[in-house]
C-alpha cells in the first residue's frame, strides 16, 4: 500500500512539472522556457501542422515526431497522455480550421477529440526501451482509426498529405497513407536518436524508411493499356464561400453551360464538377436535363455532370451522371462517403438546438457502389469530392476496372485555398496509390490533371472560369500492391511494432532489475 501511494504521488508531481517546473541547471531564462515540456509539445505540434498543406513544409514532420519522441522518453502515463494531447491539439486546430465554415462547434469538438486520440495513443507507448517501434505502430493505428471512425471516417491531417510532396511519395503505391506515415515517424525517431548520438538506432530507423522507398520504386505501378483519350474539364468559376441555400442554383449551372462553349468538338469526354446541376427531382426529367442532352449532342462528346436531386423533404441524392454524344443518359454513380455536418448531420436533433442555421437542411442518401462509371468507351473510377480523402474509394473503382480516376468536387463553400490545397495533395496520393491518371474538377477551383507519379498539370486558380484540354491521356490497367491489399498490411505491421516495442520494454526492465556484480559479492564486516 505504501509503495502504491508513493508511485501515485510521483505521477501527480510529474504531471504538474509539465506545467510549472523549470530546470535549475539552465542559467538563461530563454533556455529554461524552451526546455519546458509544454513548450516543446507546442513546438512539436506546430512542426507537424507546418508540414501539411497549405504550408507544406514537409521536412517539419520529422522535427515534430522527434520532439514527440523526446517528450515521451521517461514520462509517466499521465504525462504521455497530456503531452501527446497537446501535440495533437496544436496539430489539428490550425489544419482543420476549414471545418468551422460548416459548423464552428463541430470544429472545436473535432479538434479536441482528434488531438486527444493522439494523447490516448501515447499512453500505449512505453517510455523507455522499445519506444520507437511502438510510436510508429501507435501513430499508424491512430491514423487508421480516423480513416474509419467516427461518422464513417474523418481522414484529415494525415502525415502522408504533407509527405506526398517529399521523397517518400512512392511508398503510397505499396502501402498507402499508413505506410507513408510509418516511414515519416521512423525518420523522426532517427532524428531524435541522432540528437542523442545513438548511431545504431539512428541508422536502423532511417534505413527502415529508405528500404520502404526502395521497395516502392520496383513495385508494380500500373501499365499503359495503349489507349489514349482526349479530355476537357470545365470549371465554371464564381465566388467562394457560398452555400446552396443562399445561392441561385440556376446561376451555377449557367456558368458551366457558358464555359462549356469553349470545349473543342469531338473530345472523348467532357468532365463537369460535383453539384452543378441541382433539381427538385430526377435531373433526367428536368429542363436542365434536356439542356444537357442538347449540349452533349452539339459537342459530339460524352458529358459527365454532378447532380443534386431531391428525393424527399429530408433526403437528397448526390451523384455523377453521364450523357453520351447522342444525348442519352447512360450511367450514374451515387456517392458513398458523405461529409459529416455537410451532407448529413449526426445527432441532428441535438445539434440543431445549438446551430440550426449552419446545418444542411437535408441528408444525402448513401450508396454501396464501386464508383465505376463508363464515360464514352472509358472505364472511370469515380471518387466524388470528400471521397478522394479515402484511399479505399479510389481503390474500389480501380478494382472494378477503372482505367482513369475522376474526382468531381465542390469546394465553393470554403473561402481561400485551405481545403483546395489539401484536396490536391489527396488527389496526388490517390493517383500514386492506384497507378492511374487522375482528373480533379471543381466549380471554383482547384481543378487539375495529376499523373500516376503525382505530378500536377494545368491546375486552375480559384474563382476563375476555365476549360482545360489534355490530349492523349494514357489509360492504364494493372494493380499496385496498395490497390490489391489496401491498408490491412500496414495495420498488421503497426500491431506487430507495438507488441515489439512493449516486448523490448519488458526486456529492458528485467535487465535493469538484475542485481549488479557488487551486490552479489559478499562484503566484509567492518
Amino acid at each position: 500500500m505504501g509503495s502504491d501511494r508513493a508511485n501515485s504521488v510521483a505521477v501527480d508531481e510529474d504531471l504538474i512539472a509539465d506545467l510549472t517546473e523549470v530546470p535549475d541547471d539552465l542559467p538563461e531564462p530563454v533556455e529554461r522556457f524552451i526546455h519546458r515540456p509544454m513548450v516543446r509539445a507546442i513546438a512539436g505540434g506546430s512542426a507537424l501542422a507546418a508540414s501539411l498543406p497549405p504550408w507544406g513544409w514537409w521536412p517539419m514532420a520529422f522535427v515534430g515526431i522527434a520532439l514527440l519522441d523526446r517528450l515521451l522518453a521517461g514520462a509517466s502515463w499521465r504525462s504521455r497522455l497530456w503531452r501527446g494531447s497537446v501535440v495533437g491539439w496544436v496539430l489539428f486546430f490550425p489544419t482543420i480550421l476549414w471545418i468551422s465554415q460548416l459548423t464552428a462547434p463541430g470544429y472545436v469538438v473535432a479538434s479536441l477529440f482528434f488531438g486527444g486520440l493522439i494523447g490516448i495513443g501515447c499512453i500505449a507507448i512505453p517510455p523507455h526501451s522499445g519506444r520507437g517501434f511502438a510510436l510508429i505502430g501507435i501513430w499508424v493505428l491512430v491514423e487508421s482509426l480516423r480513416t474509419a471512425w467516427p461518422f464513417g471516417g474523418v481522414p484529415l491531417s494525415l502525415l502522408a498529405v504533407g509527405q506526398v510532396a517529399g521523397p517518400l511519395w512512392p511508398i503510397a503505391r505499396i502501402g498507402g497513407v499508413l505506410a507513408m506515415g510509418a516511414a515519416t515517424v521512423a525518420i523522426g525517431i532517427a532524428l531524435s536518436a541522432a540528437f542523442d548520438r545513438h548511431h545504431t538506432k539512428t541508422a536502423a530507423f532511417a534505413l527502415g524508411a529508405i528500404a520502404l522507398v526502395g521497395l516502392s520504386l520496383v513495385a508494380p505501378s500500373g501499365n499503359p493499356t495503349g489507349e489514349r483519350v482526349d479530355i476537357a474539364f470545365v470549371q465554371g468559376g464564381g465566388p467562394q464561400g457560398t452555400r446552396a441555400i443562399n445561392t441561385d442554383r440556376r446561376k451555377v449551372f449557367e456558368r458551366h453551360l457558358v464555359a462549356t462553349e469553349e470545349v473543342p468538338q469531338g473530345m472523348d469526354m467532357v468532365l463537369w464538377p460535383e453539384n452543378v446541376v441541382d433539381t427538385d427531382g430526377d435531373v433526367q426529367d428536368s429542363i436542365e436535363g434536356r439542356e444537357l442532352e442538347d449540349l452533349a449532342r452539339r459537342m459530339n462528346a460524352p458529358l459527365s455532370v454532378g447532380t443534386v436531386e431531391g428525393v424527399s423533404d429530408v433526403n437528397f441524392r448526390n451523384s455523377q451522371q453521364v450523357v453520351d454524344a447522342d444525348g442519352n443518359w447512360t450511367d450514374r454513380f451515387v456517392k458513398v462517403q458523405r461529409v459529416p455536418f455537410g451532407e448529413w448531420v449526426p445527432f441532428r436533433s441535438l445539434i440543431e438546438r445549438v446551430a440550426p442555421d449552419t446545418l444542411a437542411a437535408r441528408d444525402a442518401t448513401i450508396s454501396h457502389e464501386s464508383g465505376l462509371l463508363t464515360i464514352g468507351e472509358t472505364k472511370v473510377a469515380t471518387a466524388i469530392s470528400w471521397e478522394v480523402f479515402f484511399g479505399h474509394r479510389a481503390r474500389s473503382g480501380v478494382e472494378a476496372g477503372g482505367e482513369l480516376v475522376y474526382n468531381p468536387t465542390n469546394g465553393s463553400t470554403y473561402t481561400g485555398t485551405f481545403v483546395q490545397t489539401q484536396q490536391i495533395a489527396s488527389s496526388k496520393l490517390r493517383a500514386i496509390e492506384t497507378g492511374r491518371w487522375l482528373v480533379q474538377v471543381a466549380p471554383t477551383g482547384f481543378s487539375a490533371y495529376v499523373s500516376p507519379v503525382g505530378d500536377v498539370y494545368q491546375r486552375t486558380g480559384t474563382k476563375e472560369r476555365a476549360v482545360e484540354v489534355r490530349r492523349e491521356v494514357p489509360l492504364r490497367d494493372g494493380l499496385t500492391w496498395y490497390t490489391r491489399s489496401g491498408d490491412m498490411p500496414s495495420r498488421l505491421m503497426a500491431v506487430v511494432l507495438v507488441g515489439l516495442g512493449w516486448g523490448l520494454h519488458q526486456l529492458g526492465r528485467r535487465g535493469s532489475s538484475k542485481p549488479s556484480e557488487s551486490e552479489l559479492t559478499p562484503q566484509a564486516e567492518g
